[in-house]
């Protein structure tokens, strides 16, 4: 299959393709580069693939281990288990299956969510969080307006309301990913050119059965959960570094008084999938600030 994952890996010289039984179900991963391991978390609506601008950077000084976290891509898609504690437990199980007892671990968008809960409740095996463009979910998230504000320009967050609802959306988009995809990359890029033609197919192909419909907006509806889950967190004690574009006043406010240890960086003239828009910048950040931690 021109988009499956052995195709895709064949891109990234280096990586290759694992799978890890783990916490009741089992995770899909990529792998590659040597050196002190580094976690990479994905978020809606993409794979492992939303890293692969970064990864063959980061794999200059670094193990690389991009997950499709419970419910996306390859990683199996169980009928429940989709709050962030309990996600979080997945990668640490498969990250103590890889034989590992210290990693730096990054978040995108929902990937980052399971990241902060990771961060959160395995602080012994955790040398430092990255945060990309998205806070952990909290009770501010219950004020988000069900109407679009007038006079504000930003994108409306219409999805995280409709994929609270159960059944109907894997009806009504089983086959008709493209189109949601399509939309969301338009309206969240400065630069729309930067997610391809052939990225988009990647994701919507991951995205068009009612199942992978149905597990991914699982990690949504257990917003409620996450958000109880959030307050019994201690505060942070490892390196925090927040990397934003779009999102970066929301990580601002949030990890501003949750992180003992915090590096924020604000990305001009960048949407929210910061990974594809400024690539070479962010893994500088990263590599900047994971190797100030060597030192």
């Amino acid at each position: 299959m021109k988009y499956s994952d052995e195709e895709l890996v064949r891109q990234l010289p280096g990586f290759k393709n694992g799978y890890m039984a783990v916490n009741g179900t089992e995770l899909h991963y990529v792998e590659g580069g040597e050196g002190n391991p580094i976690i990479l978390l994905p978020g809606w609506p993409q794979t492992w693939w939303a890293y692969h601008k970064v990864m063959p950077i980061l794999a200059t000084k670094f193990k690389v281990i991009a997950i499709d976290i419970r419910g996306m891509g390859s990683s199996h898609k169980p009928m429940e288990g989709y709050d962030k504690k309990n996600m979080a437990l997945d990668v640490y199980m498969l990250v103590d299956k890889l034989g590992y007892n210290s990693v730096a671990i990054a978040g995108h968008d929902i990937g980052a969510h399971v990241a902060y809960s990771f961060a959160a409740q395995f602080k012994e095996v955790t040398s430092n969080l990255i945060m990309l463009d998205t806070p952990h979910p909290d009770p501010s998230m219950y004020s988000l307006p069900m109407l679009p504000i007038p006079g504000l320009d930003y994108t409306y967050p219409w999805w995280v309301a409709f994929n609270q609802v159960k059944n109907l959306p894997e009806q009504l988009l089983e086959g008709k990913m493209d189109i949601v995809t399509e939309w969301i990359f338009s309206q969240m890029l400065q630069d729309k050119d930067c997610v391809s033609e052939f990225d988009k197919k990647v994701y919507a192909s991951a995205y068009n059965t009612a199942d992978a419909i149905r597990a991914s907006n699982a990690w949504y509806q257990a917003f409620g959960q996450d958000i109880n889950d959030s307050k019994s967190y201690t505060k942070l004690t490892m390196p925090v570094c927040a990397v934003g574009g779009t999102g970066y006043d929301m990580l601002q406010g949030a990890l501003q008084g949750q992180a003992e240890d915090l590096q924020l960086f604000r990305l001009d003239g960048c949407g929210h999938f910061i990974l594809e828009e400024q690539p070479d910048i962010v893994a500088g950040i990263i590599m900047e600030f994971l190797q100030r931690q060597l030192t």
